[in-house]
């Protein structure tokens, strides 16, 4: 018995390798790298286009990016920008109190003006503002049918300003209306719940609870709006109102020979305005996610530095391999 014990073959004969030599090799993925290799062919095919096409005439580009002209027209698209954002948020978030609001009467004027606004387009809207003055040359505020307290000389009242930032605003606040409503409807029923049982009054329930949690739903389905509202500021133009758009337009018509550098730089412009509030949008939703997530999302230069430390740690894994 123990002889054949002593004489047993061990069943695998093969050692181990230590464990520095073994490696585990990444899947292949052939096609990644072969759309990729497409997407980097076609990518610099239009930047090679783009640099030398002489039909864009970079010299005119960059003397025109920062003209005076220009510069005033872009002034003027920042103030129209800013001032129909604010007031159309406002004017949205009564709107959407009005939807959630128990009278029908305040529901449904709401609903009338979201469906109205929203229908008609822009143009319409501002053309129609622009000759306001054609249907009421006054308007007067006082009892219906009765006395009037206050009277207004409707042409000196709407500038040019003036009514590209109603119409824009009044455009803006059903559009922002929903975009409200539906950051507050998603808020968790349990938090109307728990502040109604604390006893807190309405409007600190809104102010400190209920809306500051509806941003986080609202502020990305808003950002897109305002990036709307800063193109949407280019029909101005046909109110009389020289913005970026407008200037553009005006020194094109002037000189006729530079008319596409001239659209460059309103495009180069429009996409730093949108740039930059892309970037505004990311830090707001990182603020308003906190309590939300169990970690903040990273800044683009937290990225960049995780990416140099994991490339630095891949590179001496390689070398001491």
């Amino acid at each position: 018995m123990s002889e054949s014990l002593g004489s047993a073959v061990p069943l695998s004969t093969t050692e181990p390798r230590p464990a520095a030599a073994q490696r585990v090799l990444p899947l292949r993925r052939p096609g990644r790298w072969i759309a990729s290799a497409i997407v980097l062919v076609v990518v610099a095919q239009i930047v090679h286009g783009l640099a030398t096409n002489p039909f864009f005439q970079w010299d005119r580009f960059q003397y025109w990016f920062l003209r005076p002209t220009i510069l005033d027209g872009l002034l003027i698209t920042l103030e129209v920008t800013f001032y129909s954002a604010v007031l159309g948020l406002l004017g949205g978030i009564l709107l959407a109190l009005a939807r959630l609001s128990r009278s029908p009467v305040l529901r449904a004027v709401s609903w009338v003006y979201i469906w109205l606004f929203r229908s008609v387009p822009l143009i319409v809207v501002l053309l129609f503002l622009y000759n306001f003055s054609a249907l009421y040359r006054t308007l007067t505020l006082g009892v219906p049918f009765g006395p009037a307290f206050l009277t207004f000389d409707e042409s000196r009242l709407a500038t040019d300003m003036v009514v590209a930032v109603v119409g824009l605003s009044l455009n803006e606040a059903a559009y922002a209306a929903e975009v409200v409503r539906g950051g507050i409807l998603s808020v968790d029923q349990g938090q109307h719940e728990a502040a109604s049982a604390l006893g807190l009054p309405k409007g600190y329930q809104f102010t400190r609870i209920v809306f500051p949690q509806a941003l986080r739903s609202i502020t990305p389905n808003y950002v897109n709006q305002l990036i709307g509202l800063i193109k949407g500021t280019s029909l101005v133009f046909y109110v009389s109102l020289l913005d970026l758009f407008g200037s553009v337009q005006s020194m094109g018509s002037t000189y006729p020979g530079d008319i596409v550098p001239l659209l460059l730089v309103a495009t180069a412009w429009y996409l730093i305005l949108t740039s930059v509030v892309s970037v505004v949008q990311f830090y707001v939703e990182r603020y308003y996610s906190r309590g939300a997530l169990r970690s903040l999302p990273p800044t683009p230069l937290q990225k960049v530095r995780t990416g140099l430390r994991d490339l630095r740690a891949r590179v001496r894994k390689e070398a001491a391999i």
